[in-house]
């Protein structure tokens, strides 16, 4: 199988169409049992340099090599963040509004940083902008299907969001053991989904997911 490998052609498109800055967004965690959705973001501009050597989506990346692309690709980088939405707003909101109200968290810590959010383009992983959703003042989204495995913004901002969720899970693991957390990231392996029957829930499980009374 062929090895994907991003390019900017798409960024350097937004950037000679006016826009100040791309915004790479991707999210972590939707699918997960357990555990925050969380949604990164990687910002550049036309004056940025050669993205890391080897950075692509971060599911193509085993979890070492994500480790050692995270914080080249956060230095590479004009800014980045992640936000969250806990497992509790996850059952609450939904899927697709947690995932809004974590971008939006996530843009606020752009906006304290000086990035002009405003006259930036956010370059949005998929076919829904879930983002613009959650926002009272919209801003100009462009989705990309595959956005993850062809951009490098993307790219970077899905390994970003990645590792920072990941060691989330690790520390989580280390505070409620059993669940394999560690290894599994709060998504429904098969050691996960034993636990959860010999243990039961605790507050990081999305109990809507589960269909369980909170």
């Amino acid at each position: 199988m062929a090895v994907v490998e991003p390019d900017l052609e798409t960024e350097l498109a937004l950037l000679a169409g006016g826009a100040n800055c791309v915004i790479g967004c991707d999210e972590v965690g939707r699918g997960a049992l357990a555990g925050p959705v969380a949604v990164g973001f990687a910002v550049i501009n036309a004056t940025v340099g050669p993205f890391p050597v080897g950075l692509r989506d971060s599911k193509l990346l085993s979890e070492p090599r994500r480790l050692v692309l995270a914080p080249l690709a956060a230095a590479w980088a004009l800014h980045s963040a992640v936000g969250l939405a806990t497992a509790q707003e996850v059952d609450s909101l939904g899927i697709m509004a947690a995932l809004g109200l974590a971008g939006k968290r996530a843009l606020t810590e752009l906006f304290a940083v000086g990035v002009d959010i405003s006259g930036s383009v956010v370059l949005l992983d998929g076919a829904d902008d879930w983002l613009n959703k959650a926002l009272k003042t919209p801003l100009t989204v462009v989705t990309r299907v595959r956005a993850d495995q062809d951009c490098g913004s993307v790219a970077a901002a899905s390994v970003i969001a990645k590792v920072h969720r990941d060691a989330l899970m690790i520390t989580a693991d280390a505070v409620h053991p059993g669940y394999g957390w560690a290894t599994n990231k709060g998504y429904g392996s098969a050691q996960h989904m034993g636990a959860i029957v010999e243990l039961g829930p605790n507050d990081l499980h999305r109990k809507s997911w589960l269909k369980i009374s909170a």
